[in-house]
């Protein structure tokens, strides 16, 4: 069973490839086209494909569009109401319908050799519930999916048996979480569907004092389903209008994160209350499943300070979130449903690593061909761990690059823990906010002393953690302004990562370095050797790692016509 799943009308367009139960590759198409999030969402875009995702996913597979059993489409059009009809303002909304009616044949135009009665619809929420559910390593759990919208829905709740779905409720548009997130990070003078994650670290600096009237007009109905549409945010904080929280002078101390203090303490309010109604939506569930194992999706599902409140206050035992959760991850669901449905095992998602990759020996040929001079040491951790110790930035590209947008040590920037300056550094060599903060990378066995408050293992950077008040002032980079840290445990899993935190800990004392994403403000994570070799040539980083070569800053730009190699 060879399916391949494709997610195009809304943003994130991504591809993923699934056969026989196993997840083969996913990738987002931004990590080709170098456009951030693929395209913005908008009906006159919906037309467009992943087509370089979709081409690659083959290629990994060893496959042509001929090949294929299926092409799972995350969206059915066939649900799907007219936007007046959904309350939704958007007079063009109609446009998306036809274009998605049509995705067969877009398809079969851009696989040539595919049959377009090939093309399956999966319901956008459903796509969601099966990128979590079915990827997770529980053959029987509960399913919560928020996002902004799918065909007429923004929620779903369910549980899946051996791979089967039974859908408990579902919220009805215009009523949305999703949406209303989507709302307030425009008012804030953010960018809509792209940066909903500031939005949640600004909360952070905030108090929640419109908490009691956003329990108004926000609330769950104690069926599964909840009242949610935006409401009128200026009575609580005028608009900031576009850019103005853009000022790089922000302190990462400020006590509202450099901004109004109303506009802090909105964003403090709407992302309590997202909490609330969150746990209170997953307590419902359990009510009806009784399962230890609630697994989370939807766009919605990356704000990791929701997951740790529901994994510490609803009754699961258990927490899984799906990487890619947001739209890109239902193109992976998509093709687990069909996959599912057509009776095959589904194997349980292992990593988040489903992108590209490339040989150490093809590595080395594309910094020969760029003319870099380039190290290949017999023990490269140690190296990297003297950088780290000596207070240098490191560029780490190793393995196969991340489906979904967090680094989680494939695509990643590192840097020194323990001294403070080093949050505005790295935020200063990506172009960015300095109320944002930076994530710790711990070595597993050590995260249960310097973190709580949060599930251990986590490897995929989705909840937040309490740091430890003995360790605050040790890893003081990695702390964010409200004493939490979104950790990333880390395991030799991934081999050469583990052996670079454990030498800088034998250097330290310190099993812990700060992790940022591989890219610079407004561009998408680094993916391939070129984006990694322009980026340290324009950026203020120590080291490249490419692989097991290195890249060192003063050789870089001190480098003659001809590139020196050689094994230290």
């Amino acid at each position: 069973m060879r399916v391949l799943g494709v997610n195009a009308l809304f943003h994130d367009p991504s591809a993923a490839l699934v056969v026989d139960g196993r997840i083969v590759a996913a990738a987002e198409e931004e990590r080709f086209s170098r456009r951030k999030h693929g395209k913005r969402p908008v009906p006159f875009a919906a037309w467009e494909l992943p087509e370089q995702a979709m081409r690659w996913c083959l290629e990994a597979g060893g496959l042509e569009p001929g090949d294929l059993d299926a092409v799972a489409y995350s969206f059915d059009p066939a649900l799907a109401k007219p936007a007046e009809e959904m309350g939704l303002p958007d007079p063009w909304d109609w446009l998306r319908r036809q274009y998605a009616e049509r995705a067969p044949q877009f398809l079969a135009a851009a696989l040539p050799g595919l049959a377009p009665a090939t093309v399956r619809f999966v319901p956008h929420e459903v796509a969601h519930a099966a990128s979590a559910a079915l990827a997770s390593p529980f053959p029987r759990c509960s399913v919560l999916s928020l996002d902004g919208r799918g065909e007429r829905s923004s929620h779903l709740a369910g549980r899946y048996t051996d791979g089967r779905l039974e859908v408990l409720a579902s919220q009805e548009l215009p009523h949305s979480l999703g949406l209303v997130y989507e709302s307030l990070t425009e008012h804030l003078g953010f960018l809509r569907s792209s940066d909903e994650y500031k939005v949640m670290a600004l909360a952070s600096y905030g108090e929640p004092r419109f908490l009691d009237e956003l329990r108004e007009v926000l609330r769950t109905t104690g069926d599964g389903g909840f009242v949610a549409e935006a409401p009128d945010w200026t009575r609580w904080a005028p608009a900031a209008g576009p850019g103005t929280l853009l000022d790089p002078a922000m302190q990462p101390d400020d006590a509202h994160g450099g901004l109004p203090p109303a506009h802090a303490d909105l964003a403090a309010s709407v992302q309590a209350r997202l909490e609330e109604m969150l746990v209170e939506l997953a307590t419902w569930l359990h009510g009806q499943t009784g399962d230890d194992a609630l697994t989370l999706a939807g766009g919605t599902a990356l704000n990791c300070v929701a997951n740790s409140r529901i994994w510490r206050e609803s009754p699961f035992e258990h927490v899984w979130v799906q990487p890619a959760a947001g739209d890109a991850g239902t193109a992976l669901g998509a093709a687990l449903q069909l996959t599912a449905e057509a009776g095959v095992e589904v194997e349980p998602m292992g990593s988040a690593a489903l992108g590209r990759s490339w040989s150490d020996d093809e590595l080395a040929d594309w910094l020969r061909r760029a003319r870099v001079p380039f190290t290949t040491p017999r023990d490269l951790p140690a190296e990297v761990a003297d950088v780290l110790a000596a207070d240098g930035v490191v560029a780490w590209f190793d393995g196969r690059s991340e489906f979904g947008p967090r680094a989680l040590g494939q695509r990643s920037l590192l840097a020194h823990p323990g001294h403070r300056h080093n949050l505005r550094r790295l935020n200063d060599v990506k172009g960015r906010e300095q109320f944002r903060p930076v994530a710790p990378m711990v070595l597993l066995q050590d995260a249960p002393e310097i973190f709580s408050g949060g599930p251990v293992p986590s490897p995929y950077m989705l909840f937040v953690h309490d740091v430890a008040p003995s360790w605050r002032d040790r890893i003081p980079a990695a702390v964010h302004v409200d004493g939490t840290a979104r950790i990333q445990t880390v395991d030799t899993d991934q081999p050469r990562l583990h052996a670079t935190i454990a030498a800088f800990r034998e250097r330290t004392g310190l099993p812990v370095v700060i992790n940022t994403s591989l890219n610079t403000a407004g561009r998408p994570m680094v993916d391939d050797p070129r984006d990694a070799l322009e980026l340290f040539g324009s950026a203020p980083v120590d080291l490249l790692v490419l692989g097991p070569h290195l890249v060192r800053r003063t050789a870089f730009f001190e480098s003659g016509d001809a590139p020196a190699e050689g094994t230290a």
